[in-house]
């Protein structure tokens, strides 16, 4: 049997640590960098399976706390596992749902068993060992299962991250031995929050394992940009080069850039998705605030090169169906802001294989600059 993943880098750029390179996975190859929309019930918001793929996007994202609560992993896997159930051909990667306990349930409490918590949809007492999330992961059938770690809030006491780590790695261990589908990869994560010397124990822990590929987890989680591009300057280099590297839950447009730029090659994050629902749009000028009065009588598109179902229309009519509340404006909006991240990442691959990506950076990072702005509801 084939492998479930082979990762092949094709081009580098001599500037930075940027790369281009191809995940073959059973369902299909991704090419990288490559951003996953997430799907987190088994559903990318507002749109269809076919929407999402006329995006660009080749792999999506399930989230195993989610679809564990509901439907049920077992009931996905008797109604022919996640691919089917929601209609998605291409590969599918799982999040482990540490994330999740961290963010969404109430009343946590990790002890190196796993985690114990009530469910934030009804208050049920759960438990989730690492055991527990390959064995959904499994059931769901996802190309890639990630694996279950211990994620913690940002600033916290060196204690407190350096037990979290420990505890991931230790996990880490116990999801490979709890694995028995081969035809499912399995990516470690590397924790430490943002201390440099606990990175490099856990990059250099769990390298050591047999993992299809490697995740930076626990950024993104309330530190400045800058700390989160200084510890992938720290983690990257120590991941291996015949094996891809994911950034979870990252990000704005001008993070992707700078996470490419460090070696990065997958990416997921809601906002894209999150904000469409809330009339911002995504555009190689910035931002769009489609709320704004000044689009009532704007006959533009949001960008008129841009191939989506939104750019179709005019600024003014999709500020209309905000103002109106028709669920089209969300949809719209949706399509463009993920058509957009394709585009990026496809300009991306393209001027790394041109020699010419740290140019092309230099200006987006002046053009977007790369200060953190609110971008919540």
């Amino acid at each position: 049997m084939a492998p479930p993943l082979v990762y092949r880098q094709l081009s580098t750029c001599p500037q930075s640590r940027a790369r281009v390179g191809q995940l073959q996975t059973l369902r299909g190859s991704v090419d990288t960098p490559a951003f996953m929309p997430v799907g987190t019930l088994g559903t990318v918001k507002g749109l269809t399976v076919d929407q999402v793929a006329s995006t660009g996007a080749q792999m999506i994202l399930g989230n195993t706390y989610h679809l564990a609560l509901r439907p049920g992993a077992q009931r996905i896997a008797r109604l022919g596992g996640l691919h089917r159930f929601m209609g998605w051909k291409g590969p599918i990667l799982t999040d482990s749902g540490g994330f999740q306990i961290y963010s969404l349930a109430q009343r946590v409490v990790i002890t190196e068993a796993g985690a114990a918590f009530q469910s934030h949809i009804d208050g049920r007492p759960l438990q989730l060992s690492p055991e527990d999330s390959i064995r959904i992961q499994e059931a769901l059938g996802s190309d890639i299962a990630m694996v279950l770690d211990h994620v913690v809030g940002l600033p916290a006491p060196r204690e407190v991250v350096e037990e979290a780590m420990e505890r991931s790695t230790r996990w880490a261990e116990r999801c490979l031995a709890a694995a028995t589908r081969a035809d499912q990869a399995k990516f470690a994560i590397v924790q430490g929050g943002l201390d440099e010397e606990l990175r490099r124990r856990s990059a250099q822990g769990l390298t050591k394992l047999p993992f299809d590929g490697f995740a930076v987890g626990g950024l993104s989680v309330g530190e400045p940009p800058e700390q989160m591009y200084r510890m992938l300057d720290v983690t990257v280099p120590l991941l291996p080069t015949d094996r891809p590297r994911y950034l979870m839950g990252v990000g704005r447009p001008i993070d992707l850039v700078e996470g490419i730029a460090r070696g990065i090659d997958m990416f997921d994050c809601v906002m894209p998705t999150r904000n469409a629902r809330n009339a911002l749009a995504f555009t190689w000028e910035g931002e769009i605030r489609l709320r704004n009065a000044k689009y009532a009588d704007d006959d533009q598109p949001l960008d008129p090169q841009c191939p989506c179902l939104a750019c179709r229309h005019s600024r003014a009519y999709l500020r209309h169906l905000f103002i109106a509340k028709e669920m089209l404006g969300p949809i719209l909006t949706t399509h463009h802001n993920l058509t957009f991240y394709q585009q990026l990442m496809s300009a991306a691959r393209r001027e790394i294989q041109a020699g010419s990506f740290s140019q092309w950076a230099d200006s987006l990072r002046q053009r977007w600059g790369s200060s953190r702005e609110d971008l919540s509801p």
